[in-house]
């Protein structure tokens, strides 16, 4: 897999984010770095829960850039507890080691990318942007953590029949997304135009009962896709 698991176009529009970590000299550099980069806005940063919502209620923010060293109920609290109360943007998860389970954890819970703090800042960047414009960034050692960890398949599609029968454009689109495509990228590819590509994702999303590409990542590596297993190592390969 390539740096993201998912892109889609990048936007011109200013990335507003919050930087919630309980290590106030790590959150400090880290701020004032971030701060400074071209089309990023930092509205805030933090050492806790109570913090970020009062900075979320003030300034409403595209991502929430969370460290996740603080522990996982810790994490998921927030999480939960920030989309319970109306916070629609995206999470960008910081780890210094996650255990096994942790990545599809996180994934469950809505997040749209894992970065490692042992990756350098330039990456941070760009694992930002991308995820503010809709892709989903996991590090090619998170993606072999999470098919790792998999067990035999689970049949949680809601169109169950559908999904037993991949087609082959629908497999090369799930091979796309997996490799860290975009959609016009996985046409130019594949000699599909990008409306069509979108129409087959489309398909892909029914035939997961899902309404999101980062949706069905999380439950094509759980398994219910037939091939997706079998997809998301070739993407390795080719990543």
């Amino acid at each position: 897999m390539s740096e993201a698991a998912v892109n889609e176009p990048i936007g011109e529009k200013r990335i507003r984010l919050v930087l919630v970590d309980d290590q106030a000299l790590f959150r400090g550099s880290l701020g004032r770095y971030l701060a400074a980069q071209p089309g990023l806005d930092l509205a805030g940063e933090c050492g806790s829960g109570a913090e970020a919502f009062d900075l979320l209620r003030d300034s409403p923010a595209d991502l929430v850039l969370l460290d996740f060293d603080s522990g996982t109920e810790r994490c998921e609290e927030l999480i939960s507890a920030l989309r319970s109360a109306g916070y629609r943007g995206h999470f960008l998860i910081l780890d210094g080691g996650l255990d096994a389970e942790d990545p599809m954890v996180a994934l469950r819970l809505g997040v749209t990318g894992i970065f490692r703090k042992s990756q350098g800042p330039e990456r941070l960047v760009q694992a930002i942007r991308l995820v503010a414009n809709g892709a989903v960034w996991m590090e090619n050692s998170v993606f072999q953590t999470l098919i790792g960890q998999l067990g035999e398949p689970e049949p949680v599609f809601e169109n169950q029949e559908a999904a037993s029968l991949l087609k082959d454009r629908e497999e090369k689109v799930l091979l796309g997304i997996l490799g860290g495509l975009s959609n016009r990228k996985i046409g130019d590819k594949i000699g599909l135009s990008e409306g069509s590509v979108k129409a087959v994702v489309q398909q892909l999303f029914y035939k997961a009962g899902v309404r999101t590409r980062s949706q069905l990542v999380r439950v094509a590596l759980e398994g219910s896709l037939g091939k997706a297993r079998e997809l998301a190592k070739r993407s390795q390969s080719h990543g």
